[in-house]
């Protein structure tokens, strides 16, 4: 758990303010980010590249709140944008589009054009027939387009398969064995400018291993390139780091960029790094209310407020949160580590905790020992990442509140959705 998240006697608070109250005044689900924990993130990687050229860009596919990205650009990072959906938050929360980089395997040309409008700083191409339809582009709109490839090192990240995407079979960026005929390619175009190297092989990684393989195969193709008169502006090495939600042990901050900086040994290239689930992880929790306990044979049901629909890493991943109560019983101490079962004295309080959606995959965390009432408050921890960002509307559920707490204060930051916003668009024919 997150040092700004913790219990004072036996209510849990996010900073200076109790959870109860951000429930009793914004109803729940609710999204809860720590400004804190949003803040020291950014600071440690800062800290961590002093002295080395580098830029920040906040993946922002990670928790795209308006707030949360002007947080963000106010401390001088940029961004890692996978839509044009996403540039226009960017913008709009006051980012500089000068320090966006546009990742992503599918831009459509609408897309392409409206970067190109904003002034980006770099188009990460992940395929040939992208960088053919990015020199079209950029020459129907009389410009020059800033490009970099994304090359696939085939580097095993060791991490779940659907967020792995550095290897041959994924479908991210180009063969590392084609990359240096593209990048010949690509210089023979007249509406492109070669800027960098882009890579990214996965999320949630717990070692520096597949980080440092990575990058010194990248590192070997920018010395092949600079012999062909290719020189690079910029090396990006992707994101990834990992977070704790369980017990997982992955590096600190700092310790990751020492290892990074170690392989490019005194390169005067820009360092861009797209980190996003290490900031936002566990700035923020998921509070969701009990409505009914349901006892049975074999299992016993805490039913929530919250499903599926607002927090789907469960049902998706099969990921573990740790579910924690707002107000502890005395009698009672929850043990954040638990997991899947194991013998209890008291069988009535491991409960599998779901959520209302008419699906059996609609769970938030299995086998959990938790000593609640209806009505209970309960927090769902590491949820401030692909949480809001992954949540629908399934079973017409209006998406959740998300409040950022800095200190003693708590701003509303997303109004919770209401149904009839829902069908606003939707017509009924005659």
């Amino acid at each position: 758990m997150s040092s700004y998240f913790h219990y004072r006697g036996s209510q849990l608070y996010v900073e200076q303010v109790p959870l109860a109250d951000i429930a009793a005044q914004f109803d729940t689900p609710c999204y809860v980010y720590s400004r804190a924990a949003l803040t020291d993130g950014l600071r440690q990687f800062t800290e961590a590249l002093r002295g080395h050229e580098h830029l920040i860009c906040y993946a922002v596919k990670a928790n795209s709140n308006l707030a949360i990205l002007n947080i963000f650009a106010r401390l001088g990072a940029g961004f890692d944008i996978v839509s044009g959906g996403e540039l226009q938050r960017v913008l709009a929360a006051g980012g500089d589009a000068r320090k966006v980089v546009f990742s992503g395997v599918g831009k459509s040309v609408a897309e392409i054009r409206m970067a190109l409008d904003a002034g980006i700083l770099c188009f990460n191409v992940e395929s040939a027939a992208e960088l053919d339809r990015l020199n079209k582009v950029a020459e129907s709109m009389g410009k020059i387009a800033p490009a970099s490839l994304r090359v696939n090192p085939d580097v095993d990240a060791k991490t779940h398969p659907y967020i792995s995407t550095g290897l041959k079979q994924n479908k991210f960026g180009v063969a590392y064995d084609e990359a240096i005929a593209l990048y010949r390619r690509a210089r023979d175009m007249p509406h492109l400018r070669i800027t960098g190297i882009d890579c990214h092989i996965g999320s949630q990684l717990t070692e520096t291993s597949p980080f440092i393989a990575a990058a010194e195969k990248i590192l070997a193709l920018v010395d092949t390139l600079a012999d062909e008169g290719i020189h690079l502006e910029h090396i990006d090495l992707g994101g990834g780091v990992g977070i704790c939600y369980r017990n997982e042990t992955p590096p600190e901050i700092a310790d990751y960029v020492a290892a990074l900086l170690g392989t490019l040994r005194g390169r005067s290239e820009k360092l861009i790094l797209e980190p996003g689930r290490v900031l936002t992880g566990n700035a923020g929790v998921l509070l969701t209310r009990v409505e009914y306990l349901k006892h049975g044979e074999e299992k016993n049901f805490a039913i929530v407020d919250a499903a599926m629909n607002d927090l789907v890493r469960p049902a998706l991943y099969d990921a573990f949160h740790e579910i924690l109560p707002v107000a502890q019983e005395p009698s009672h101490k929850s043990n954040p580590s638990n997991g899947r079962g194991g013998e209890r004295e008291n069988l009535s309080s491991i409960y599998e905790i779901v959520g209302p959606i008419c699906e059996t995959g609609d769970f938030i965390g299995h086998a959990r020992d938790l000593a609640i009432t209806p009505q209970a408050l309960l927090a769902v921890l590491s949820a401030g990442a692909y949480g809001m960002s992954m949540s629908s509307n399934y079973n017409t559920r209006p998406r959740a509140a998300e409040v950022i707490v800095d200190g003693i204060a708590m701003h509303l930051v997303r109004e919770r959705e209401t149904v009839s916003q829902l069908y606003a668009g939707e017509k009924i024919i005659l």
